[in-house]
């Protein structure tokens, strides 16, 4: 899968002194601070390597050395494996791509209000996600997380069956409830892989199951995602350099213990950080403080030669699709991308995770294809300057509209959105004055009709039945299936 490449130096905000203040600054809170881990088998691993371990505390030190030599075992790009081939994906910190928002609940674009999405209308966000072009991977519990009929523990295994059944594309998933024991063998099932997000409990904690799941993730040799920086203000400092780095360095206790159970595991380090408002103690959504932070992570993990994507600057504080929502999203994408993210949670989402709906993730295909054309940047070589163009062609009343050469390069130079009013004023009166809402609606009911995916083959809908089965008699034992 092609994503986009960036074609000059990524935007930095940090001085080289305020990068190296905010790495030691890490370093420091891992040795004498520390992180606590509620895991005996990964103490126990720590304390093997020189670690100083505190068992009753659970509270680990780590040397510095030993963060910086696992730091260095981190590949720097990796390959990522879809069901279908030519969706496979190479993580790298010079290409962008793009991915989905979960949303809680879909949302009801007539009175703006959420409710549980059915079965059908997760099959239809899916069939709609796998259709979009700038579309990369499915993000985790997209596109819905509360899904009519559906036991709340089974949510993100049948999430993950429905995805691959009905997208031929990468994706992500979770940790929560085990359910990255069914999810990763579903995706083994089909010749796959899933990125699995683990993510510590801010400030400075890592709780059993998430370490149970990054294990499992690990010895599975599946690509590891490791997240969790918290609240500015409440969960972590109300500065931007403290919350860097106090958000900084759980991520490196985890990246150490993912180095030591499997030297060059692939990691990526990600950031779901807002401000918290202290006018309502809800998040920022769509704040411009997510996007100086974003700016500034992913200049420190380029220091590390590891990959980063961005949660946060998917959401926005608006309830409906409107100015707010669009200026939140594109602004916020734009800036991760400017600043070296290799992914970026971008589609369906509104109001943070409360609610998706597939219009917004087309209305974001367009924001991630204006982005990506923008990254890419300009070619400057002999056949674009047009020396001998601009001579055949002269002054008044020379023009290149009739020109071979704006035959063969318009469409190469410019980015075409497909959900978006770009009428003059009287074509629009003509057209009953419709609006981007309304293209976006006319491009989902088209790719309802039409878009083709890939089925998978008797064989593998049967494996994929009988993980789920599996799933549910797990949980029934845990006496989870309520």
């Amino acid at each position: 899968m092609k994503g986009f490449k960036r074609n000059f130096k990524p935007l930095e905000i940090l001085s080289e002194d305020q990068v190296e203040a905010i790495h030691q600054g890490a370093l420091d809170i891992l040795e004498t601070t520390g992180v606590k881990v509620q895991h005996e088998k990964a103490l126990k691993l720590f304390e093997k390597n020189d670690c100083k371990v505190n068992y009753d505390s659970k509270m680990v030190r780590i040397p510095p050395g030993l963060v910086e030599d696992c730091l260095r075992k981190v590949p720097s790009s990796f390959h990522l494996k879809a069901r279908d081939p030519k969706n496979d994906m190479r993580i790298c910190r010079d290409t962008v791509y793009f991915t989905t928002l979960a949303g809680h609940r879909i949302l009801d674009l007539d009175t703006w209000e959420n409710r549980p999405a059915t079965e059908q209308e997760t099959a239809d966000g899916i069939k709609i996600l796998d259709a979009l072009d700038n579309l990369h991977i499915l993000g985790l519990g997209a596109p819905y997380l509360d899904v009519q009929g559906i036991t709340p523990v089974m949510q993100m295994p049948e999430r993950a069956a429905a995805k691959i059944r009905g997208s031929s594309k990468p994706q992500m998933t979770s940790f929560m409830s085990d359910c990255d024991i069914f999810n990763v063998a579903m995706a083994k099932a089909v010749g796959a892989e899933v990125t699995v997000v683990v993510s510590q409990e801010p400030p400075l904690t890592f709780a059993k199951d998430h370490i149970d799941c990054l294990f499992r993730v690990v010895e599975a040799d599946f690509p590891l995602l490791i997240g969790g920086i918290g609240l500015m203000g409440s969960q972590a400092p109300a500065t931007f350099a403290g919350a860097l780095q106090s958000g900084i360095a759980p991520q490196m206790a985890a990246i150490v213990l993912a180095q030591l159970i499997r030297p060059g595991a692939r990691v990526l380090a990600t950031t779901f950080g807002f401000a918290q408002d202290m006018r309502s103690g809800a998040p920022a959504y769509g704040g411009i403080e997510v996007s100086l932070f974003g700016v500034a992570f992913h200049q420190i993990w380029r220091r590390y030669g590891i990959p980063t994507t961005i949660s946060a600057v998917g959401a926005s504080s608006s309830k409906q699709i409107d100015y707010q929502c669009g200026y939140e999203k594109s602004m916020g994408a734009l800036l991760a991308a400017l600043s070296g993210a290799s992914i970026i949670n971008l589609y369906g989402g509104i109001y943070g995770e409360l609610a998706w709906h597939p219009i917004v993730a087309i209305l974001d295909d367009d924001i991630a294809g204006m982005i990506g054309r923008f990254i890419e940047g300009i070619l400057v070589n002999n056949e674009t300057l047009t020396t001998d163009l601009i001579e055949q062609v002269g002054p008044v009343p020379g023009m290149y509209l009739d020109k071979e050469h704006t035959r063969k390069w318009w469409r190469k130079e410019q980015f075409l959105p497909l959900a978006v009013d770009r009428l003059t004023y009287p074509e629009w009166i003509v057209k009953e004055k419709e609006s981007a809402t309304d293209y976006a609606r006319e491009r989902m009911e088209k790719i309802l009709t039409t878009h083709k995916v890939p089925p998978l083959t008797p064989q593998q809908d049967g494996e994929i039945e009988r993980i789920l089965e599996e799933a549910r008699k797990y949980y029934s034992s845990k006496g989870m299936m309520i």
